[in-house]
C-alpha cells in the first residue's frame, strides 16, 4: 500500500479541485508524514500502514476540511491521533538494554519471541529538509526512536509536534483536542525524561568517520576481534534483537564474539547503507557453496572516543526494510 492515495470513496465532492489538492499535498507530504509515524511507533511497517489510514482517514473527512489551518497541519492532527489510537492498544516496542539488566557473556543466548522490537528505519526512506535539519535527524537516531516509546503517548505526540514538527502550543492543542496549558506541562515532563536518557554522540568529521568506518569493515571481514574492539569505546554496548542477551564493555563483547558469533575469519561481507540517519552496515557470510547468508544487521553509534553503541538486527526480515537480499 506504501505510494498509493486511494480516491474510491463514494462520499460526494462539490467539485473535482479539493480532491485534486488534497491528493498533491498529501503525496508531497507522504516521507515527513511516514517519519512521524515511524517516531511514534518504531516500526517501518506499522508506519506505512498509519500513513496509509491517515489519508484514508483525511479522503473520507474531506468535505469537513474548513481551511481553517493548512492541509499540512491538517495532515499531521490526523496522522497524530491515529497512531495514538494504534499505540494505546498495543504494547510499546523496545530494545535489550531497555528491558533488562547486562548480560554474561558465558551465559547462553536466546530469543525473545514475545517482544515487538523498535526497527532500524532506511535512511533513503525520509527527506530531511535544510531548516531545522539538526532537530530532524537526531530525531531518528536509533536511541531517540526507543526511549520516545517509553513516553506516555501523549506524551510523545506533544515532544514530536512540539520539539521536532516546531508547531506552536495552540495548534498542537487543537490538534490533540486539549489545552495549550496541558500541552506546554507535557512537554516539559518529556523534555526532562528525555534529558535524562538520551545522550546524542558528537560524530567525528567525514574524514576521520570514514577511516573508522574503513577500520572496523576491514577487521570485521578478517574476524580480527582485537581489532574489532580497539574501534569500540570502553563502556560500548552491543546488543542484538532479536535476542534478549545485550553486553557493556569491550572485554565482555571481545567475548560474545570470540566464543558465540559464528562468523568466521575471512567470511564475513559489510555492505554499507544509512539507518536512522546512521552509519550502518549489512553484513553476510560467504558460505562455502559461493552464496552468501543474511548474518546481522549492524546500526552504529559513533562518538568521539570510538563505536558507543552497535544495534546488531539479527532478524532476517529486517534486510527486506532496506530492499537487500
Amino acid at each position: 500500500m506504501v505510494g498509493v492515495i486511494r480516491t474510491d470513496s463514494r462520499a460526494p465532492r462539490e467539485s473535482p479541485e479539493p480532491a485534486a489538492e488534497f491528493v498533491a499535498q498529501a503525496e508531497a507530504l507522504r516521507n515527513e508524514l511516514f517519519a512521524h509515524c515511524y517516531r511514534m511507533v518504531g516500526s517501518v511497517h506499522e508506519a506505512e500502514d498509519l500513513v496509509q489510514e491517515t489519508y484514508l482517514r483525511a479522503w473520507h473527512a474531506l468535505d469537513s476540511f474548513e481551511r481553517r489551518s493548512s492541509m499540512r497541519t491538517w495532515l499531521y492532527r490526523i496522522a497524530t491521533n491515529t497512531c495514538l489510537n494504534a499505540v494505546e492498544a498495543a504494547r510499546r516496542r523496545a530494545l535489550p538494554v531497555q528491558l533488562w539488566p547486562a548480560s554474561d557473556p558465558a551465559d547462553a543466548v536466546a530469543e525473545a519471541t514475545d517482544v515487538p522490537w523498535v526497527e532500524p528505519l532506511p535512511t533513503t526512506r525520509v527527506a530531511v529538509g535544510p531548516e531545522d535539519a539538526a532537530v530532524e535527524r537526531e530525531s531518528l537516531r536509533l536511541a531517540f526512536v526507543a526511549v520516545l516509546q517509553t513516553l506516555p503517548p501523549r506524551q510523545r505526540a506533544i515532544l514530536l509536534l512540539r520539539d521536532v514538527l516546531r508547531f506552536s502550543a495552540a495548534e498542537s492543542a487543537q490538534m490533540l483536542d486539549t489545552t495549550a496549558v496541558a500541552v506546554n506541562s507535557g512537554l516539559r515532563r518529556a523534555r526532562d525524561q528525555l534529558a535524562a536518557r538520551v545522550q546524542t554522540p558528537a560524530e567525528p568529521a567525514e574524514p576521520e568517520l570514514r577511516r573508522r568506518l574503513d577500520q572496523y569493515v576491514a577487521a570485521w571481514e578478517a574476524k580480527d576481534v582485537p581489532a574489532i574492539v580497539a574501534l569500540f569505546s570502553a563502556d560500548v554496548i552491543w546488543e542484538m534483537p532479536p535476542l534478549a542477551a545485550w553486553y557493556r564493555g569491550q572485554a565482555d563483547i571481545a567475548h560474545h564474539l570470540a566464543e558465540r558469533c559464528p562468523v568466521r575469519p575471512g567470511q564475513a561481507r559489510l555492505v554499507p547503507i544509512r539507518a536512522n540517519g546512521q552509519p550502518a552496515f549489512a553484513t553476510y557470510t560467504r558460505e562455502p557453496d559461493g552464496s552468501q547468508r543474511r548474518a546481522f544487521l549492524q546500526v552504529l553509534d559513533i562518538g568521539p572516543g570510538g563505536i558507543e553503541h552497535v544495534y546488531a538486527f539479527g532478524d532476517p526480515a529486517v534486510f527486506a526494510l532496506f530492499g537487500l537480499p
